[in-house]
């Protein structure tokens, strides 16, 4: 059998791994990249690619964190508009649910620190109406 072998209980293992969510303190929105640990997360960033687009980050910040805000509310007013459109329920349910997909837009790359300021945008912005905040 050779080293990389598709069947070898690290490569198994490693797959296991790599579909489930990973911790958010090692993953970088820009390139999209979720790193298992502090390491991996630390060579990434000396990464030339994420050097990149670290650059175009810095020359258009607001546009690129407004673009994951815009992304980010209506990615969850469609998971709510779907999932519970009749029922009156608490953002963080919603919250929680659209975290389970792996390929949501963190949070932490929209201009909210919290949900509970998410939600309060919603209600300046007349978008939508929310239900209670848990």
């Amino acid at each position: 059998m050779g080293k990389n072998d598709f069947l070898t209980p690290k490569a198994i293992a490693n797959r296991i791994k790599a579909k489930g969510l990973q911790k958010l303190r090692w993953y970088c929105q820009m390139c999209q990249k979720q790193c298992r640990d502090e390491n991996g997360f630390k060579c990434h960033c000396m990464s030339e690619s994420h050097q990149r687009q670290m650059q175009i980050f810095g020359e258009n910040s607001n546009r690129i964190v407004d673009g994951y805000s815009e992304e980010f509310e209506q990615s969850f007013l469609d998971l709510m508009k779907r999932s519970h459109r009749f029922s009156r329920i608490a953002a963080t349910v919603v919250y929680n649910e659209y975290i389970n997909d792996r390929h949501h837009v963190h949070m932490n790359s929209t201009e909210w620190a919290t949900i509970t300021e998410f939600v309060k945008h919603l209600g300046r912005t007349d978008s939508f109406i929310i239900a209670d905040i848990v």
